[in-house]
C-alpha cells in the first residue's frame, strides 16, 4: 500500500507560490538606472495639469508648448512622498495651473518622461532640496 504525503506536496506549492509572488512584487518597483539615463539631462517648462503626491512615486504632469506651437504632455517622477517631505515638499508645493520648470534625467526610451532632479516654481525658485544621481540610484 502506497501512502501519499499530500501535505508535503501542498507545502511545496505554497512555498513556490510565495517565492513567485515576492519576485513579482519586487520587480514592480523599478530601478532608477533601468528607466532613466543619469548621463543626460533634460529641462522642460510648462503648465501643471496634474500633481499626484502619493506612493510609490509622486507624479507631476505638465503641458509643454513646443517651438512649432504643438503641445506635449510631459510627466515628471519624484521620490516617495515621505522622501519629498524630508526635502521640503508638501501637497501644496505646486498647484494645477502653475507654470514650472523641471530639470532631471530623461527616460531611456526617449518618452516625454523625466526623473525630477530639481523643480522651479512659478516664481523661479527651487522647490525643496535638489536631488542627485547617487541618491536616486539608491531608490
Amino acid at each position: 500500500m502506497k501512502i501519499r504525503n499530500s501535505a508535503g506536496r501542498w507545502g511545496g506549492r505554497v512555498i513556490g507560490a510565495t517565492f513567485a509572488f515576492v519576485a513579482l512584487a519586487a520587480s514592480a518597483h523599478h530601478s532608477f538606472a533601468a528607466f532613466f539615463d543619469n548621463q543626460k539631462s533634460v529641462s522642460v517648462q510648462g503648465k501643471v495639469t496634474q500633481f499626484h503626491f502619493a506612493n510609490p512615486h509622486g507624479i507631476i504632469a505638465i503641458e509643454v508648448t513646443n517651438p512649432d506651437g504643438t503641445k506635449t504632455l510631459w510627466k515628471g517622477e519624484t521620490n516617495s512622498p515621505s522622501m519629498m517631505a524630508r526635502r521640503g515638499w508638501t501637497k501644496e508645493s505646486i498647484k494645477v495651473g502653475d507654470t514650472v520648470t523641471i530639470d532631471g534625467w530623461p527616460a531611456r526610451d526617449n518618452a516625454p518622461y523625466v526623473r525630477i532632479r530639481e523643480l522651479k516654481g512659478p516664481d523661479g525658485k527651487v522647490i525643496g532640496k535638489s536631488s542627485d544621481a547617487a541618491s536616486e540610484a539608491k531608490q
